[in-house]
Order: C-alpha cells, then sequence, then structure tokens
C-alpha cells in the first residue's frame, strides 16, 4: 500500500564530461512513491547492465507484489522490521542475486556491480535504504544533512582516524567501493526511517554529483528555485562545471504533507 503523503519529483541523469557513455539509472515509479539511484561499475558498459538490471528488478518485484500482496517472496522477512522495510530489502537483495547471477552466467559481465539509493514514501515517513555511496541527502530549513553512510574504503578510514581536507582530496582509492550489488551472492542493505516536515527535500544522487559538488553548494543550489527540473539541471551543471569527472544522476522528492 503505497502512503497517502502528498510528494512532488523529478529525475534527470548526464554522461558528465569525461565518460563516453553513462552506466547511472534511475526510476521513480509513482504508485509505489519509490524512488532509485544506481550507479554501476565494470567497465565495457556492464556497469550500465547492473544498474538497469538493479533498477528494473525492484520496480518488477515491487509491481508483482502490489497486484498480489500473497505472493511467494524471495527472502524471508525479518520480523523486527515491518513489512514496507522488509518490502524495499528484499527487492534490492533480488537484484543483487541477479546481477550476481548474470556475472556467473555471461564473462562479459565479471565483476559488474551497482550501488543502490532508494527512498519510498510511507506511512510512518519516509523510508531510505542503500548500499555502496550513492547517497542521500536531506535539505531542511537552510540546512543539509547526509541521510546514508558511503559503503566506501575512504569512508572506514575515515571512521578508523580523523583525516585532514588534504589527505581526504588527495586520498588514492577515493573510488573504492567495500559494498555493492553484484559483489557477492548476497549483500546487507542498511536502511532507516526519516520523519519528515513540511517542505523538506529530499535528494538522492550518484558519486558524479556529490564528489565534484560540496554539501554546501548543493544546498545553495537546492534553494535557488521551487521547480524541481531546475534545481537538478543546475546541480548538473554545477557538476559539469567542477569538471564533470563522472556520470551524474540526481532524483529530487519534495514532501507535501500528508493527504
Amino acid at each position: 500500500m503505497a502512503s497517502s503523503a502528498r510528494v512532488i519529483a523529478f529525475g534527470e541523469t548526464n554522461v558528465g564530461m569525461k565518460r563516453s557513455h553513462n552506466e547511472d539509472n534511475f526510476d521513480i515509479i509513482e504508485e509505489e512513491k519509490l524512488y532509485l539511484v544506481a550507479d554501476g561499475m565494470g567497465g565495457h558498459a556492464s556497469g550500465e547492465v547492473a544498474s538497469k538490471l538493479a533498477v528494473d528488478t525492484i520496480r518488477e518485484f515491487y509491481l508483482a507484489t502490489a497486484k498480489d500482496p500473497e505472493a511467494t517472496w524471495p527472502y524471508k522477512m525479518d520480523k523486527s522490521k515491518g513489512y514496507e522495510e522488509n518490502r524495499l530489502i528484499t527487492s534490492i537483495k533480488l537484484a543483487n542475486r541477479r546481477i550476481y547471477q548474470e556475472q556467473q552466467r555471461d564473462a562479459r559481465y565479471r565483476n559488474m556491480g551497482t550501488t543502490m539509493a532508494a527512498l519510498q514514501v510511507i506511512d510512518e515517513g519516509v523510508l531510505i535504504a542503500h548500499v555502496g555511496d550513492s547517497r542521500v541527502y536531506r535539505i531542511r530549513g537552510g540546512q543539509i544533512e547526509q541521510l546514508t553512510e558511503d559503503h566506501s574504503l575512504l569512508n572506514d578510514y575515515l571512521k578508523m582516524r580523523k583525516l585532514t581536507e588534504d589527505e581526504i582530496a588527495n586520498f588514492p582509492h577515493k573510488n573504492v567501493i567495500v559494498r555493492a550489488l553484484g559483489m557477492r551472492e548476497d549483500v546487507k542493505v542498511d536502511t532507516r526511517i526519516d520523519i519528515p516536515h513540511m517542505g523538506d527535500l529530499y535528494l538522492l544522487c550518484s558519486d558524479g554529483l556529490s564528489g565534484p559538488v560540496s554539501d554546501k553548494e548543493i544546498c545553495e543550489i537546492a534553494q535557488e528555485s521551487l521547480d524541481l527540473k531546475v534545481v537538478a539541471s543546475r546541480l548538473i551543471e554545477r557538476a559539469n562545471a567542477n569538471g564533470g569527472p563522472d556520470n551524474i544522476t540526481v532524483v529530487l522528492v519534495k514532501w507535501m504533507g500528508k493527504g
């Protein structure tokens, strides 16, 4: 059951300035109020295959279980979590398994994988799930907060010891992901529920945005217009102006209240 809360959403993706093709994918599943960003990896276009397989699998699972709530799930429910949280985790785990199986089946796709950032509007608020370093932010009252934790080697180092800004900027393995869909047969999915306020803006993005554009810049651009399409375009323009080293994907979800 989709929530009765009112939201508006918009998504856009861009190849960036340095890449020859776009390995990012996103999806807006209006009937489920579910929003997805996937950043593929693997080279030779296999990253694009992984990210598309991820968003397509999640969409298929949601549409199948919406039509038939009694449909058998491929994984057992975690009794410590609610129905919607279990449903989202299961869909992402299923996407992981399909990518992993495709790797085993076809040598062209060895080592392909993808991140996943997902946000769903549910009755309790906003449900967030993620794997990898694609992020979900919340912009509220002129402040930006990252609601996900990067599953990256850099973040693991930051948790162990404090690095200076220069050390972070020059970290040699900045793009190494320690958790992604397709890496292993099973995957751990991090989730949280956020309680939104009227006018909150949620931003899902690949690291093609969060890498070259600072949180401060993202926050400032997000407040320049009430039109989500304008905001998305300006964020992508800024990432490209700052070098555009990677594909850039942005999905914006604005909370308009309940009922």
